[in-house]
């Protein structure tokens, strides 16, 4: 992901940030303890395509 990307995505839901995890191909939001999935290195940041994550992630 470009790094001026990165800096200006945000959560749709809370508007916080958004913590790109390249491993997993996600986008977190903490606040909401919500995964956002990366597609064809599209971000997908609609809340019906985002998961729960656990407290552990």
């Amino acid at each position: 992901m470009k790094k001026k990307l990165l800096s200006i995505l945000v959560c749709p839901l809370c508007k916080g940030p958004l913590v790109f995890k390249s491993r997993q191909n996600v986008f977190l939001c903490i606040k909401d303890k919500l995964a956002y999935p990366v597609r064809n290195g599209i971000p997908v940041l609609l809340s019906s395509d985002a998961r729960k994550i656990d407290e552990k992630t």
